[in-house]
């Protein structure tokens, strides 16, 4: 048998009452005169088997005084006499049974009328008794009960102290309780009288509403309640009214609140590596939660990415953090006096409360009344700045979970602050040196019209291994040359300069592209073979490059890939095609040879040369990038920059993924005026007629002042050209910037400077041509190679 029925089986009728309980007629002498159906039911002995017969018969024997003579006094009692005896059942079980008898006279000769019931039925009634007794007036349990049209009724003792007494309460409405109270929780009108309503009308229970609000009896303070309405019925199963349950649960929803806002902060605060967005985060997670408004107060070296002063006055020369708006962050200076809170809390490093603050600096304040936290930044290696929590639609101080949550929120910030601080410092540096590495302006030539454009990674991803460069080179003719490296940060920008310097001196050894590539390449895999042997292999691994050679004389176009994306061509008619260049492997990879393209471009043609990171992101396939960039050249009568302008406005909006690296050109052709050829017999006489036909072209060209040096230059190169080839020798004179001599012959014996003695016969002619010149040099063709020198115009 359970110890308590269910709860819905609760009867609060007592078992002893005499509509429930079994009850007997004893005569003076204990026999009995009445059974009743209700002690058969109990018992299970009919009339005719008692009546008439002593009740002893109906014992258990029992311990202590004889059966007989307890009976006996027990009806002879002039009051009523309860018990506890153990009753025989006529299945010859043992009930245990409470027992009151009731005289029915004074005198103590008339009858005695017994009622009986389970002792566990009347435990279980007297327990439910003292649940009731308990829960009116000591449960901290808030009980109301309403009537029907949700007036009060009745509160226990809980209410009765959160309302500084409910008897003032009886007969009016539940919203004059708590006129200023809110349900916070949404899943359920948050209107009380609609709660009540349809509690009322469906009889649906509402359970753990959360409320907030302040109680009649506690003003000063905010509390939240867990409430839960349910619909009473009267015994005819009509709605009688509604009772509801409420608990204080202000401590308990409000650790949970920290504890969520701690997750969030987790989550937000430092995630964007960003002095000013980190700012913005601490304010994002405390208000409103904490706080109705969070002001962030740091050093300007801090938010430049600096290292924060030190041995300076506390909140000298701060600028105040500002929501984002539509131009960006915007920040304010300010200081505060010695005298002042805010530098107290700086020179402790220690949170400090301030319930009526004056004005803050700046003339930010407020005439209403607010409190305020002031929490400082603290790192292991100095102060970087203040936090300050405000509030003003809740006047109650800051209490000590709140400023432990504060001081856990700004340590947070600190971190993520110095972690943002370091990368910039560090996203800066790296910048500063890929900017360094790459052109700080392009040389001046003939060849080629020369427009580009930059643009780093976003700093999140840290800047990356993007370079180009254009090159003179011999002939008047242009290197153009544009490579990526694999990764980011400082590494990435080392690796890069590093290859575009080696590119450079590959360039000016008058390489073929497919020659220079190759070289460059064994270089790379070299470079990769050591930092492998001594550590983590090196960024060069994942690097392609493209390198081109223009002729302005023959508008001849050279080029090679190294797994980089082949440039884009508009000719002067305003077609564009992709290159059909195959990319051979990145660089350091080794395996297929490179090969070179040529092409000859008609003076006025565009081309672009570009990195990945101008035509693909996450977002857009590089297909689409390169028809979109191919779309923009068709402008190709436009100025170069604004070509760039063009096409890097065409990028996907949003934060750059990768580097992004444009170099335009638009070729130029130097027209016969401006070029001199004559083909020379390989005959020592041709010499003299070489030197006639270069002063006359130097006269008709109005350079006849260079006349002695040319000649003397031309003279030397054709006497070396005649008397080691086995063919014509090639005399070109071409007028640039600088007069240029250049001796092709059929030969691929490298001649070498060097300084002849005394007695030597021989060896002056490279050396006067060196000193003559202000550059000179050999490159090797196919068919041999041509001695070129580079004579300055006065």
């Amino acid at each position: 048998m359970d110890r308590f029925p269910h709860a819905a089986d609760v009867d609060f009728h007592s078992p002893l009452d005499l509509s429930k309980a079994a009850a007997a007629v004893l005569d003076d002498e204990g026999r009995i005169s009445g059974w009743g159906f209700s002690a058969q039911r109990l018992l299970g002995h009919s009339p005719e088997d008692v009546l008439g017969k002593s009740a002893t018969r109906l014992l258990a024997a029992p311990s202590g005084q004889p059966t007989g003579q307890r009976l006996s006094a027990l009806c002879k009692a002039h009051k009523p006499r309860s018990t506890v005896l153990d009753l025989c059942c006529r299945d010859g079980r043992t009930l245990r049974a409470a027992v009151t008898f009731s005289p029915l006279s004074d005198r103590g000769v008339a009858a005695t009328v017994v009622v009986a019931a389970e002792v566990e039925a009347l435990r279980s009634w007297e327990a439910q008794l003292a649940m009731l007794q308990g829960l009116a007036t000591e449960s901290s349990v808030g009980l109301t009960i309403f009537d029907s049209d949700m007036r009060v009724v009745w509160g226990n003792i809980s209410t009765d102290l959160e309302l500084g007494g409910v008897a003032q309460y009886t007969g009016r409405p539940a919203a004059d309780l708590f006129p200023e109270g809110e349900f916070i929780s949404r899943h359920h009108p948050p209107d009380e009288d609609q709660i009540m309503e349809h509690v009322l009308t469906t009889g649906e229970p509402i359970i753990g509403m959360h409320y907030r609000g302040r109680a009649p009896a506690d003003p000063g303070r905010e509390h939240v309640w867990s409430c839960s309405y349910h619909r009473m019925l009267d015994a005819r199963g009509e709605p009688l009214g509604l009772f509801e349950e409420s608990l204080d649960i202000t401590d308990r929803y409000r650790a949970q609140e920290r504890l969520s806002l701690l997750v969030r902060a987790g989550k937000r605060i430092g995630a964007s590596l960003d002095v000013r967005r980190t700012a913005a985060e601490i304010a994002d997670v405390a208000v409103p939660q904490l706080a109705d408004e969070v002001l962030v107060d740091l050093p300007p070296a801090v938010i430049e990415g600096r290292q924060p002063p030190t041995g300076s006055a506390p909140g000298h020369s701060l600028l105040r953090m500002h929501g984002r708006t539509p131009e960006g962050f915007r920040t304010s200076p300010v200081s505060y006096p010695p005298s002042s809170p805010q530098a107290l809390s700086l020179a402790t490093s220690r949170p400090v409360v301030d319930a009526s603050p004056p004005e803050a600096p700046g003339g930010e304040g407020s005439a209403a009344p607010h409190s305020c936290l002031f929490v400082p930044l603290l790192t292991r290696d100095a102060i970087l700045g203040l936090v300050t929590f405000r509030r003003s639609s809740n006047p109650d101080p800051f209490g000590p979970e709140e400023q432990t949550l504060a001081v856990e929120l700004a340590e947070r910030a600190a971190v993520g602050i110095d972690n943002a601080r370091r990368y910039t410092s560090q996203h800066a540096a790296a910048l500063v040196l890929q900017r360094s590495l790459l052109p700080q302006h392009l040389p001046e030539q003939s060849a080629v019209d020369v427009a580009y454009r930059y643009l780093p990674a976003d700093s999140r991803v840290g800047v990356g291994g993007d370079w180009f460069d254009v090159i003179p080179l011999s002939g008047a003719r242009v290197g153009l040359t544009v490579g990526d490296v694999v990764g980011h940060g400082v590494h990435a920008a080392a690796t890069m300069g590093r290859l575009r310097a080696t590119v450079r001196t590959l360039a000016l050894l008058d390489l073929d592209p497919a020659e220079l590539l190759t070289r460059l390449d064994d270089l790379v895999a070299q470079d990769s073979d050591s930092h492998a042997e001594g550590g983590p292999i090196d960024e060069a691994l994942g690097v392609t490059c493209l390198y081109a050679i223009y002729d302005p004389v023959s508008s001849r176009c050279v080029w090679a890939s190294a797994g980089h994306p082949p440039p884009i061509v508009a000719d002067a008619s305003g077609s564009v095609a992709l290159s059909a260049l195959a990319p051979g492997p990145p660089l350091g990879l080794g395996g297929l040879p490179y090969e070179n393209v040529e092409l000859n471009l008609s003076s006025g043609s565009v081309v672009a040369f570009f990195t990945d990171g101008v035509v693909e992101d996450r977002r857009t396939d590089i297909d689409i990038g390169i028809d979109r960039l191919a779309q923009v050249l068709t402008w190709q009568r436009c100025p170069l920059e604004e070509l760039c302008d063009r096409a890097l406005s065409d990028m996907p909006p949003g934060p750059q993924a990768d580097d992004a690296t444009l170099l335009l050109v638009r070729t130029r052709r130097l027209g016969a005026d401006h070029v001199a050829d004559l083909e020379l017999p390989p005959e020592p006489t041709m010499v003299a007629h070489a030197r006639t036909l270069t002063e006359r072209q130097l006269a008709i060209w109005g350079l006849s002042e260079l006349s002695f040096t040319a000649s003397l230059v031309v003279s030397e190169l054709v006497t070396n050209g005649i008397r080691y080839a086995t063919g014509p020798v090639m005399l070109r004179l071409i007028r640039d910037r600088c007069l240029l001599c250049e001796v092709s012959d059929n030969a691929h014996t490298a001649p070498h400077l060097r300084r002849a003695r005394r007695d030597d016969e021989g060896g002056r002619g490279l050396f006067l041509v060196a000193q003559v010149s202000q550059r000179w040099g050999t490159r090797y063709t196919s068919s041999g190679k041509t001695i070129w020198a580079e004579l300055a115009i006065p």
